[in-house]
């Protein structure tokens, strides 16, 4: 889809690449607290919290363009258009995206139509879902003892053309997160198995980290597709894959609800 500009107008608006977070609206940074203040119109994504929604000042106007699997959402392109369209009408234009918009984000996507297109811009990064899961369940994505590096994928990339790298994704020594696995899960295991991974190795699945909502699931990678397949997993969620998940049971501090963070309703494991 072609990008269409307003001949013969001056765009007077910029653009704002905001990362909302993960979902605790007191993870929101302060820069991006202070643009949402002043923003004129937000374009958002489904992943916002409800409670960086109620910090958008009401005169703004709000479009929701998010993209959740299986429910319908603005195609990119729209969404591109949109954010030209309305730099060119508006002064401070948001764009408003869970966790950071540079990591699984298409905030590069998004970033290059608004060069292409002339228009100023500024990005703010927010706390990616990865570094905001591994420290509200208490699993450190790298320590020297289990883990001495962390490959971040999208579960979801299963292209001919971009074959996922399993043989380097299976390094015991590395960490795993795997962002928008949850419905691939089966692929996920045989390609870990098959490049040489232990059946063993210690799964976490966080739904809704950082939020009052937020449930762990924790297996092996041998029972993924069962811990995948809980009822009571509820979207967004994100796996950690590997040896770190054991420092779980002593190192998380977080009490969704003011329950004790030992209550099984909390940390569901499944052997």
């Amino acid at each position: 889809m072609e990008i269409v500009t307003l001949p013969g107008q001056a765009a007077g608006g910029k653009v704002w690449l905001v990362g909302a977070g993960p979902g605790d609206v007191d993870l929101l940074t302060v820069k991006a607290y202070r643009v949402l203040q002043s923003a004129d119109v937000v374009l958002y994504d489904a992943l916002v919290s409800e409670d960086i929604m109620a910090l958008i000042p009401n005169k703004a106007e709000k479009i929701a363009v998010g993209k959740r699997a299986g429910k319908h959402s603005a195609a990119q392109s729209e969404i591109n258009q949109l954010l030209v369209t309305k730099a060119y009408t508006r002064k401070n234009v948001v764009r408003l995206k869970g966790g950071d918009p540079f990591i699984f984000g298409r905030g590069g996507e998004e970033l290059q139509t608004i060069v292409e297109a002339g228009l100023s811009f500024e990005v703010i990064p927010g706390i990616t879902a990865a570094s905001g899961t591994a420290a509200y369940t208490g699993i450190p994505l790298t320590h020297r003892d289990y883990a001495q590096g962390v490959s971040f994928i999208t579960g979801h990339c299963q292209l001919e053309s971009r074959p996922m790298d399993w043989q380097g994704y299976a390094n015991p020594n590395n960490t795993l997160v795997v962002y928008m696995g949850i419905l691939n899960a089966n692929i996920i295991k045989a390609g870990l198995l098959g490049a040489g991974r232990s059946a063993d190795t210690p799964v976490a699945i966080v739904s809704k980290a950082t939020t009052h909502e937020q449930r762990t699931f924790v297996g092996t990678l041998d029972n993924i597709e069962q811990l995948a397949a809980d009822p009571e997993l509820v979207m967004p969620a994100l796996m950690v894959i590997g040896e770190v998940v054991e420092l779980a049971d002593s190192l998380n501090w977080f009490k969704p609800q003011g329950l004790p963070s030992s209550d099984l309703s909390l940390n569901k494991k499944i052997k």
